[in-house]
This record gives structure tokens, C-alpha cells and sequence, in this order.
């Protein structure tokens, strides 16, 4: 047992209140050790240092009121026991504490030396009991985690191996095989494949777990996302015979998310709605904007299915959860597929809800934010609440040399972007998303708030990395170019917000592939100016345009070698 006294730290700021705290602290035990703070700021610094035993919180103090005091506390030192003071007229308040995470709240003026010293005591020993129980939740997660990764990786061989002679012998590459053999082995193909669902779920599903999942977002046209999940689906739904249907709000702009990762959760809504949707029903995926949260597109899944209990709804984005009430034909995953969308729809900045009613179908729906190209660049291209005073476009683009690529180009070209980050400034740089992945030519448009001395400088380092990336000296070559930006009138009297996205509008001009019918769908595309011509200077451009030209010295600075 350790002699030093029980630290306590009093948050109140109230004087009266606070002696008189002391005074049944003393009562309750004199080996305490008592802090005050009267404002949460205090608190919160005291807390930063050694933490205490127990906290004794007001909620309502001058710099700070209500649950957010608690939660404050409660972000700062989470695994600290708090009990709550509350006035006699704030105990609806001091509930929501509790539930919350208070371990307990005690009426001012209406408790002893004795009760506090137990509400404290109490408090120190459930929080050590949840610390303790989270601790073992943990390693136990970690054990299952390991041993299903473990399990799944050792099945594919022999899977894959019964995959490939399923499908040698259905080809009749051994021999001719009879309508009822052909029967069998479908049979057999129909399993293997429901295992590699399975496993593939299970290696998803431990991947999220541990945080292992990255998405790679970039803007998206997310009606030709759902029109692919349809496409695949289709033969699926039809074969049950229900309906599949989908309608698109045209006014959707682009979205900002990792498209694979998109058609992984559509795909896993669908399949589900086809699962408990009987023949002669139907599913119908929209997209929609809502004017109440302008800032994310709504995706729905509406199926005329058999519904789930109010009981299941709770629990039915949980792993390896089912709701009871399934029919056993229908039982044919893990329990996996709505955690794992749950998980992808978080790690995009999203929600997911459902909405059902027994006998009257489900409808499964989550959000994606959309893509603001002057939102993101309003942290590099501002300064002390102005425009900086110079900002460059500098372009980097890879090319396969051959058609097919050569290795894995999607690899290379992310590698290529991992290093492009590497040599640019947080600060002053930004990597803009591409607006169009067509063909096999990727590009990266990086904004630097500098001048062309600057970008060239920039453009230096980045030549110097990717000359000395072996994978794309065999697999490609790379151009750098520069660009100044031309910023809006210095005589304009517009917001900051406005000017930032008329530098937006203009980047985008610049950026975007001839004939690309998706830019104009983004949000708050406006009166950017014209482009000038191929030949224009750049002192002959209009202010706001687009366009200008490439820097002397530095343009199609050709990295093939």
C-alpha cells in the first residue's frame, strides 16, 4: 500500500460551495490531497499534469456549461473517475453525466463527510472495473482477431485449389462430364464461392477491427458507382425474380470517396436486400440531395422485404450479428456484411441508419461527403485572412510505357503519390484529387502557395524522387509542368470564402480533361473567368481566367530516361 495521500481534484467555481466540499472531505478522510481549479480551463491544465484519484465536477462554471463541461473532462483524462455536483435544480443534467460515463453525482448541500467519502470510494472502484474489463475486452478481440486472420489466410490455398478443379472439370478440360455431373459441380462452385465470401468478410472484418483499413478517396460520380453494383446484381436479383431499380439525382455534384470502397457497401446492401426480398418484390437504390446537410450526398437502399423486429434494429449493424427471425435459407453469410459497410461508411466521415417495419420492408441508407475543391484549398491558398499573394499549379503525369502497364501500375502510381507527399509542404502545398481516372495516364495537380521561383524549386525535388523510383523508371516515364494561377482583382470586395472559390473555379479550368461533362456538377461553380489562349502571356491575361503558361525552363520536364 503506497503512503501518499489521495489526490483529488475540485472543479467549482463557486467559493462557498467549494469550503464547504473541503469541509466533508475532511470529515470523510484526512489523508486527502485536495486541488481546486474554479474554471474548467484550470481543470483541464491540472489534469494534463498528474492525474488525480477522483474528480469532483460542477458542471455549470463560468468558461464552460452543461454535458459538455463533463465531456471536456472526459476527453482530457478518460480513464479518471468523475463525480458529478449538481444544484438542486440540474439533477436532469447530472443524469446525462452518468450516462455519459459520471461515475456518480452527489446535490450540493444535500450530502455528508460520510456519503461523499463512499461516493468517491465507489467511484475510484467501478472505474477500475470498467479499465480492468476493458483491458480484458481488448486482448480478447486481439486473440479472435489473430486467430480469424490466421484461419482465413490458411483456407484460401486449399479453397482456391478446389476453386480451379471445380471449374477445370465444369470447362471439361479433363474430359465431357454429364448434365448431372454438371448438376453436382455447380453445386460444389455455388459452396466454394460462399466460402470465399466468407473468408473475404472475415479478413475485412479483422482488418477494420484493428484499424488496418485505409480508404484512398478521390472524387467519384457516384451514379456510375451504383449503376456498376446494379450491372453486377442484376442476373442475381433476376433469377429471384425481384426488381432492381435505381433513381439519381442529377443535381448530384461529384463525391468525395474511395470508389472501391463505395461499391463494396453498395454491393453489400444490395446483396442483403435480395437476400430477405421474396420473388416479385423489389429494390430501389437512390441518390439524393438533402437541403437540410448540403454537405453529403444520401444513398438508400429500399427493398419491399420481410422487415426486421424492433429489437434486431439496434443490434443489426454489429459484428456477426443475425436477426433470429431469418428464415434459414437465408442464412448464408457470417453476419459480417452490414458491420463491415457500417465500418467503410464511418471511415469516409459518413452515417448509416436503417429505417423498417415487420412485413413492410427495410430501408438501409448512409451519406458520403461531397467533394469541395475550395474547401480544401482554403487552409493552403489563405493567409491572416487574405489570399496569398502568389500561387503556382504545378502537374505531375504518369504514363505507362506500355499499354497494358508493366507490374502493378495502380501500385506504382499510389507510390508515386506517397512520395509526391514527401515533397511537398503541409503547409503552403496541396495535392488536388484528379478529376478524371480515364485511360491509364494519371495525373497530380499539386497547388503551391510560392512563385515560379518556389516552383521550381518544388518541382526539383519531386524530378529528384521519381528519377530514383525503380518501379517507375521500369514501368513508365513521368512530365512536370507549372503554371501560375491567376487570383481574383485586387479591387474586389468579395468574402474570403468567395475569393478562395473563384481560385477553386479557375484551378479547376485548369485541371480538367477536355469535354468533362462532370465538372460542371461541382459545388459552387462559378464565373471563374475564361481561359486564354494556348499562346496568351501571362500579363495578357484577364484577371480571374484560368490559364496560363508554362513556366520558361520548366514545362513537359520529361522523366523518361
Amino acid at each position: 500500500m503506497s503512503n501518499q495521500p489521495t489526490h483529488v481534484l475540485l472543479i467549482e467555481d463557486n467559493q462557498g460551495d467549494a469550503d464547504l466540499v473541503r469541509l466533508r472531505l475532511v470529515e470523510s478522510n484526512s489523508d486527502l490531497a485536495v486541488s481546486c481549479a474554479d474554471r474548467l480551463s484550470t481543470g483541464l491544465e491540472a489534469l494534463a499534469g498528474e492525474p488525480p484519484a477522483v474528480v469532483l465536477l460542477d458542471l455549470n462554471l463560468p468558461d464552460s456549461r452543461g454535458a459538455e463541461t463533463f465531456r471536456e473532462v472526459l476527453k482530457k483524462a478518460p480513464g479518471v473517475p468523475v463525480v458529478v455536483l449538481s444544484g438542486g435544480d440540474d439533477e436532469e443534467l447530472a443524469m446525462k453525466a452518468i450516462h455519459q460515463g459520471a461515475q456518480d453525482y452527489l446535490v450540493k448541500g444535500q450530502f455528508d463527510g460520510r456519503q461523499l467519502g463512499r461516493a468517491m470510494r465507489y467511484a475510484m472502484e467501478r472505474q477500475a472495473l470498467v479499465t480492468s474489463l476493458d483491458m480484458s475486452r481488448k486482448q480478447q478481440l486481439q486473440f479472435k482477431d489473430q486467430f480469424l486472420s490466421h484461419v482465413s489466410h490458411e483456407l484460401r490455398t486449399p479453397l482456391a485449389c478446389a476453386y480451379q478443379f471445380v471449374t477445370i472439370l465444369l470447362d471439361e478440360l479433363a474430359g465431357p462430364i454429364s448434365p448431372e455431373q454438371r448438376d453436382h459441380l455447380d453445386t460444389i462452385l455455388r459452396s466454394v464461392n460462399q466460402l470465399r465470401v466468407m473468408i473475404s468478410d472475415l479478413i475485412d472484418a479483422t482488418r477494420t477491427e484493428t484499424g488496418k483499413t485505409r480508404i484512398e478517396p478521390r472524387c467519384v460520380v457516384i451514379g456510375e458507382v451504383i449503376q456498376q453494383a446494379l450491372a453486377m446484381l442484376r442476373v442475381t436479383a433476376e433469377e429471384k425474380g425481384v426488381g432492381l431499380a435505381a433513381h439519381l439525382d442529377a443535381r448530384i455534384p461529384l463525391v468525395w470517396a474511395d470508389p472501391d470502397r463505395v461499391f463494396q457497401a453498395l454491393t453489400n446492401l444490395i446483396e442483403n436486400a435480395i437476400k430477405f426480398t421474396p420473388a416479385e418484390g423489389s429494390i430501389l437504390v437512390e441518390a439524393r440531395l438533402m437541403d437540410l446537410d448540403p454537405g453529403f450526398v444520401y444513398v438508400s437502399v429500399e427493398d419491399t422485404g420481410s422487415g426486421i423486429q424492433p429489437e434486431a434494429k439496434a443490434l443489426i449493424f454489429e459484428r456477426l450479428f443475425q436477426a433470429p427471425g431469418a428464415a434459414d435459407s437465408s442464412r448464408t453469410g457470417l453476419g459480417l456484411g452490414l458491420y463491415i459497410t457500417k465500418e467503410l461508411v464511418r471511415l469516409h466521415g459518413g452515417r448509416i441508419w436503417v429505417e423498417s417495419q415487420p412485413g413492410y420492408g427495410s430501408t438501409f441508407s448512409f451519406t458520403l461527403p461531397l467533394f469541395s475543391l475550395a474547401q480544401l484549398l482554403f487552409p493552403v491558398i489563405t493567409d491572416q485572412g487574405r489570399l496569398r499573394d502568389s500561387i503556382m499549379l504545378v502537374t505531375v503525369q504518369l504514363d505507362p510505357r506500355l499499354p497494358s502497364g508493366v507490374g502493378d501500375w495502380k501500385e506504382i502510381c499510389r507510390s508515386c503519390r506517397e512520395l509526391l507527399q514527401l515533397c511537398i509542404s503541409p503547409v503552403n502545398d496541396i495535392i488536388v484529387p484528379e478529376m478524371d481516372n480515364a485511360g491509364r495516364t494519371v495525373t497530380f495537380p499539386i497547388v503551391t502557395s510560392t512563385d515560379e521561383r518556389g516552383a521550381k524549386v518544388l518541382m526539383e525535388r519531386i524530378r529528384t524522387q521519381l528519377v530514383n523510383y525503380e518501379d517507375l523508371k521500369a514501368s513508365g516515364v513521368f512530365k512536370l509542368s507549372a503554371r501560375p494561377v491567376a487570383l481574383p482583382s485586387g479591387e474586389t470586395r468579395d468574402h474570403l470564402e468567395a475569393l478562395v472559390q473563384k481560385v477553386a473555379d479557375n484551378i479547376t479550368e485548369m485541371v480538367a480533361p477536355a469535354g468533362n461533362d462532370n465538372l460542371g456538377a461541382l459545388p459552387g461553380k462559378g464565373d471563374g473567368g475564361g481561359a486564354p489562349d494556348a499562346g496568351q502571356s501571362a500579363g495578357d491575361q484577364d484577371n480571374g481566367s484560368a490559364h496560363g503558361p508554362v513556366l520558361p525552363g520548366m514545362g513537359a520536364c520529361n522523366g523518361s530516361r
